[in-house]
């Protein structure tokens, strides 16, 4: 129970479940899908990854202060991995989404050159996932929510 007591742990984890879990309201509003399984995705809006860490370092600025050693370290790891979520993460998606594209070219080739008979193989092929990262915009909002999570809960812990 001492775990659930640790303001900065409960907030990063409650802002990357609430970032999942809105990201499913979002998704509907945008495109008029309803799809409950992105809560369990990586990838849209917002970043959980942006949100977590953000929560975290703000729940660390408030309780050791924004001037603290503790929260300056933790203020630079969330820079890393928002950084890492919209370039190099976001990056590999994009690979994800040629490499697919490859491999259905490269198959339809071999279809038409000659009566391919191993069709069932063909159909069991694993796609790879193309939503790794972020775009700028989710990461920033997010860190928004991380912000706001953080803050909001804190008042809870008073």
């Amino acid at each position: 129970m001492a775990l659930f007591s640790n303001f900065p742990i409960t907030a990063a984890l409650l802002a990357i479940i609430f970032a999942q879990v809105v990201k499913i309201p979002i998704h509907f509003i945008a495109t008029r899908e309803f799809i409950p399984g992105l809560a369990f995705s990586t990838g849209g809006m917002p970043s959980s990854h942006s949100a977590a860490v953000t929560a975290l370092s703000t729940a660390i600025g408030i309780i050791e202060g924004f001037g603290s050693t503790l929260f300056a370290v933790a203020a630079v790891f969330s820079i890393i991995t928002m950084y890492d979520a919209s370039g190099v993460r976001r990056q590999a998606g994009k690979h994800a989404t040629v490499l697919n594209q490859l491999v259905e070219d490269f198959q339809l080739f071999i279809e038409e050159a000659k009566n391919w008979e191993k069709k069932g193989a063909y159909e069991k092929r694993e796609n790879l996932k193309e939503l790794l990262g972020h775009k700028p915009i989710e990461v920033f909002f997010g860190a928004i929510t991380g912000i706001l999570v953080a803050t909001l809960l804190f008042q809870l812990y008073q």
